[in-house]
């Protein structure tokens, strides 16, 4: 393992779990939401959150850029041989909701080389702080996670909450798996990486912070997550915007 990685990732988990805090407080607070230039929504939360996790970044991890869903100018740069990506609040539709379910995360990933090396998922209304290096292992909540090995005959698929399309149903219907669960944000990588579902298939649109953390830690538990033709999903690409993936807990 190496250790400048392993050692950042250790400073950085207090920072996400701060973050997380941050958002909790607005959560049990009352929720108030604006929209973004693009309409999407925006809460305190998100802007608390991005606050603490930047300085977090700034004071242990200096030299890595910072591309971040709130930070809209970081949006422009081009994608350096090492970066950070990150979402201070995924899954905001699910934080508004506030139906008690708690699918909604703080996100962190390092990328280098256009591939996630490490990520950490905070879940702070589920007290599940998960977190994996490529290569290495994933642990939640510091107990050491696995993938499962699939049985064909019944396969779980997670599909999103708020963003289910079309083509994903036509997706898990072609593929013949009959028991789908729903849940938002970046959770459903982190259920895949602790053994309990095998598929997440993704056509609608997502970004880079999105999937970075989630992709690290499922990669460190024995998973994948490649373009739905096989190839590598890497990162870094223009305006930090996702294609279509097929998120797995099997080689």
């Amino acid at each position: 393992m190496t250790p400048k990685i392993s050692e950042l990732i250790a400073q950085l988990l207090p920072v996400a779990q701060l973050a997380g805090e941050a958002i909790m407080d607005v959560y049990r607070g009352g929720i108030q939401v604006t929209e973004k230039t693009d309409g999407s929504p925006v809460t305190l939360a998100d802007q608390r959150a991005e606050k603490i996790i930047l300085q977090g970044l700034q004071n242990f991890a200096s030299d890595i850029v910072v591309i971040s869903e709130e930070n809209a100018d970081s949006h422009t740069i081009e994608a350096p041989s090492q970066f950070f990506l990150v979402d201070p609040l995924d899954g905001t539709k699910e934080f508004i909701k506030a139906d008690g379910k708690g699918a909604f995360t703080v996100n962190i990933a390092l990328i280098e080389q256009g591939a996630p090396v490490a990520g950490i998922i905070y879940a702070p209304a589920l007290n599940e702080l998960y977190w994996g290096i490529v290569g290495h292992s994933a642990f939640l909540n510091g107990n050491q996670i696995t993938t499962r090995a699939p049985q064909s005959s019944s396969m779980v698929a997670l599909a999103s909450s708020s963003h289910r399309d079309e083509q994903t149903n036509r997706w898990i219907a072609d593929n013949d798996i009959s028991e789908t669960t729903s849940i938002g944000s970046s959770l459903k990588f982190c259920l895949i990486a602790r053994g309990e579902a095998d598929i997440y298939p993704r056509f609608g649109p997502t970004m880079e912070w999105d999937t970075a953390a989630g992709h690290a830690i499922l990669s460190a538990s024995g998973g994948r997550v490649e373009h739905p033709d096989g190839q590598v999903f890497g990162y870094g690409k223009p305006n930090y915007r996702n294609g279509a993936f097929i998120a797995k807990g099997f080689l």
